[in-house]
């Protein structure tokens, strides 16, 4: 059984179903030390307990409510090879997740399941269409302990968020089945959004994970900067602190209590030098694999904290990156939409209550699909999946390719800004073109049917995963001046480390010129407008979604357009465009990603 606090009581007694063999801890990335040998009563000649107690951390991180195998490079990972090759593995799904964690329990007595934000929000429809009821449900049965909150668990706003936490039927939709919504078993953490009026964190800011006498403190935080990623509304009356100096409080607040030993859940990431999930983070030196947020924050969060668990870029990898006294920690990250998981051996000294930090190991595996699914995920996704289909299983197009949503470009990115656009003129003629912020494309369009609907189908339930947020489409006027500021912030100011390429819609063109810096990476001359450049004075009508038009992912010009008009959400715009321009014998080819000239 796992574990409980006595701070967070479980409200449901959990059970396991053990499967086949204990799974053998592989320990890539690991830091070896020998530990001392284990006490014993020479009077009675019976062991004490050991002084030193292995406890396994299972973790994973940017679920967004992926219940079944995602499709197309969002199911898939890349395996470094002994010969330095490398292969893809078809990965994820919760019911090979749940049969994965449940296999690396076994033999693990001291076994603690945390993850790194991002369970909901952003979902396929067949958790997204109810409000992320289904995936709850799912981490549930995963006997999931403790997550920290991500940037997406705001889509919906706070009060959203605090009812998938504690239960009860939606305030609007209200209940979807007979038996009443309960809520997460496993608390949410949010040490570092407060309530504006009150100051204090919306959620518990930590929690406590014991058995016997072995205890282990969690802190959850998300990233600082998640009000320029969500909505307005997600994130009213929310202040969002700086997550080391949240951490390191909170940890302060442990100690004080007698917990030594402590994880720090952080929904914020950093980018590998390999996209192998298997890669040698430390290779030639400590941390040296990886770049991004994640570094700076592990070099300053408290020595107090053992091990960082993380999130957010999607990404993964196994680090050691030095604390503030110089002494190696393990930061991990497991990709995202189930397809890894992490095992983590944290070596608890019960002398000083501390993690041996020499001792600790840690790996990423592969949730692959070659074992049995675990029957209790595969009846929940039947049972919402039922729910689901009268509207999922609508075709609301045809496609005559896959349409991928991978590249600086990408076809399915230009796929919806030109819908927009073609939306946009209906509500108004003179609307000139449209951007698509690249967050907002979860996915792309595969050819092959993926649930009898036929080759080159496309189904609500397939737009839904692609553009689940429920954003209107939103009309603005822009002088050119903006127009060209607005491209540039693609790669300046808050993006200037992590660039966000804008999609555009068929028309607009320019030259991105990544041999330079900042704000000259957009080459001012090159951009145009259906082959005329972009005049400064001019007034253009631009076609964006509400996150882009609230100036969300660092676009601050773009909230600054006058004459707003609000249209219908972005998923209706692109279905009705699918609808439009294709038929069975007639069907949408992808479009050609040329619309910026990269030079590199």
């Amino acid at each position: 059984m796992p574990a409980t606090s006595q701070s967070y009581p479980s409200r449901r007694r959990r059970t396991y179903r053990m499967l086949a063999a204990a799974v053998t801890l592989a320990s890539a990335g690991a830091l070896a030390a020998a530990l001392p040998a284990d006490a014993h009563d020479s009077t009675h000649s019976r062991p004490l307990p050991s002084r030193y107690q292995d406890v396994q951390l299972l973790s994973f991180n940017d679920l967004h409510g992926n219940l079944e195998p995602p499709s197309g490079s969002s199911g898939r990972v890349t395996e470094r090879q002994a010969d330095g090759t490398t292969k893809t593995i078809d990965a994820g799904g919760v019911e090979y997740l749940a049969t994965h964690l449940r296999q690396a329990r076994q033999g693990h007595p001291y076994s603690v399941t945390a993850a790194g934000g991002d369970m909901v929000g952003a979902s396929p429809l067949i958790s997204g269409l109810f409000h992320d009821e289904p995936t709850i449900e799912a981490l549930n049965k995963l006997d999931l302990d403790v997550t920290s909150v991500g940037n997406h668990e705001f889509d919906e706003g706070a009060k959203e968020l605090g009812r998938l936490q504690n239960g009860g039927c939606h305030p609007t939709d209200g209940c979807y089945t007979d038996t009443p919504f309960e809520g997460a078993d496993f608390p949410y953490l949010a040490a570092n959004v407060l309530n504006e009026k009150s100051g204090k964190p919306i959620l518990k800011p930590y929690w406590v994970w014991k058995k016997k006498d072995v205890k282990i403190g969690f802190i959850g935080v998300t990233l600082e900067g998640t009000p320029g990623i969500v909505s307005a509304e997600g994130v009213k009356g929310l202040q969002f602190k700086d997550e080391v100096e949240t951490i390191n409080k909170y940890a302060k607040v442990l100690q004080r209590q007698g917990v030594q030993s402590i994880v720090a859940l952080i929904h914020e990431g950093g980018f590998p030098a390999s996209s192998a999930y298997n890669y040698d983070c430390d290779a030639p030196g400590a941390g040296a694999g990886i770049s991004g947020p994640i570094v700076d924050i592990a070099k300053n969060v408290t020595p107090a904290v053992d091990a960082l668990v993380t999130g957010h870029t999607h990404n993964a990898y196994v680090c050691t990156v030095n604390d503030p006294a110089g002494r190696p920690r393990m930061v991990t990250s497991a990709s995202s939409f189930g397809r890894l998981y992490t095992d983590t051996t944290l070596t608890y000294d019960r002398f000083t209550g501390d993690i041996a930090r020499t001792a600790v190991k840690s790996a990423n595996h592969v949730v692959t699909r070659d074992v049995p699914k675990a029957p209790d995920m595969t009846q929940l996704i039947s049972k919402w999946n039922t729910l689901a289909a009268p509207i999922g299983n609508r075709p609301i197009g045809y496609i005559s390719a896959d349409v991928p949503n991978t590249g600086t470009e990408s076809p399915m990115g230009d796929l919806i800004a030109d819908a927009q656009l073609a939306y946009g003129k209906q509500l108004d003629p003179e609307t000139d073109l449209a951007l698509m912020n690249p967050g907002g494309v979860r996915a792309g369009l595969t050819y092959a049917a993926k649930a009898g609907e036929g080759d080159g189908v496309v189904t609500y339930a397939e737009g839904f995963t692609v553009q689940p947020f429920a954003n209107t489409v939103n009309l603005q006027d822009f002088t050119g001046a903006q127009v060209i500021q607005a491209l540039k912030e693609q790669v300046s100011g808050s993006n200037a480390a992590a660039p966000k390429i804008l999609q555009p819609s068929s028309g607009l063109t320019y030259t991105l010129d990544l041999t330079k810096a900042g704000a000259d990476r957009v080459v001012t001359d090159s951009i145009r407008l259906n082959g005329a450049p972009i005049d400064p004075a001019a007034t253009y009508r631009v076609a964006t979604n509400s996150f882009l038009a609230g100036g969300g992912d660092g676009f601050t010009t773009l909230g600054l357009g006058t004459n707003d008009l609000v249209g219908t959400d972005d998923l209706a715009a692109l279905a009705q465009y699918l609808t439009a321009g294709s038929s069975a014998t007639s069907p949408i080819a992808p479009p050609v990603p040329n619309r910026i000239t990269i030079v590199q």
